[in-house]
């Protein structure tokens, strides 16, 4: 954690990511910035919860962390995959408490439904994610729809600053599932209007291949925010 006078950017890690997953924006924007970086229960050296691992649970046990720390709202909240998922429900949840929202190739609220369920993925992906992925990664996994249906069950936040920055590398893909994970990348618009949308030339690990692209959505909302500083 970094802190200076200015709005907390927080950041939330996808699936299996750890806080180490933003090592290449970091410098790039905490010499003047307070930014805080986390491991969710189950992940690092971060002790495993009982609690039950969907969005509304990782929210709040985020707000109660952040509180903890002396990181007071309004938040700038950045989330990566998985972890784009939780800030929507962040921001949808808690509006007043959030400044902005940057979703780096988020997974959207309706991923794992219809084509993109997981009984529709390959064979060997689904050997894959059975041997190698934590319990953890498994239990949040069991309620990503929950959380998804969380999301789209509140207002869609429009007030403040949104930037999308989806990967457009995998539009290259041709498949069923594909064009089904391609077209919730372009969905998102609808989900957010008013939001700024940037396609990054780049795979689905945004912030390890072009963290500088993260790294401006950042300096950009900022400059919006807070203009002055």
């Amino acid at each position: 954690m970094t802190k200076h006078d200015t709005i907390p950017i927080v950041f939330e890690n996808g699936l299996g990511g750890r806080m180490e997953y933003w090592n290449k924006v970091i410098p790039k924007i905490s010499s003047d910035t307070t930014t805080f970086l986390y491991n969710r229960p189950g992940y690092g050296r971060s002790d495993e919860v009982s609690t039950p691992r969907d969005g509304t649970h990782v929210v709040d046990e985020l707000r109660s962390l952040l509180q903890s720390k002396g990181l007071n709202p309004p938040y700038l909240l950045v989330g990566h995959s998985l972890g784009g998922l939780y800030m929507q429900l962040f921001a949808r949840r808690y509006p007043n408490q959030v400044s902005a929202l940057i979703l780096v190739d988020s997974t959207h609220p309706e991923q794992f439904k219809g084509k993109g369920a997981p009984d529709n993925w390959p064979s060997w992906f689904k050997v894959a994610f059975s041997l190698w992925t934590s319990k953890v990664e498994k239990d949040e996994m069991e309620y990503i729809n929950q959380t998804g249906e969380a999301v789209l069950s509140l207002p869609s936040f429009t007030e403040k600053p949104v930037i999308i920055l989806s990967a457009s590398q995998p539009m290259k893909n041709k498949s069923e599932l594909a064009d089904y994970a391609n077209d919730k990348r372009k969905d998102f618009m609808r989900l957010y209007p008013g939001s700024k949308q940037v396609w990054v030339d780049s795979g689905h690990a945004i912030p390890l291949e072009e963290p500088e692209s993260v790294a401006s959505a950042i300096r950009e909302v900022l400059m919006s925010i807070e203009p002055n500083k």
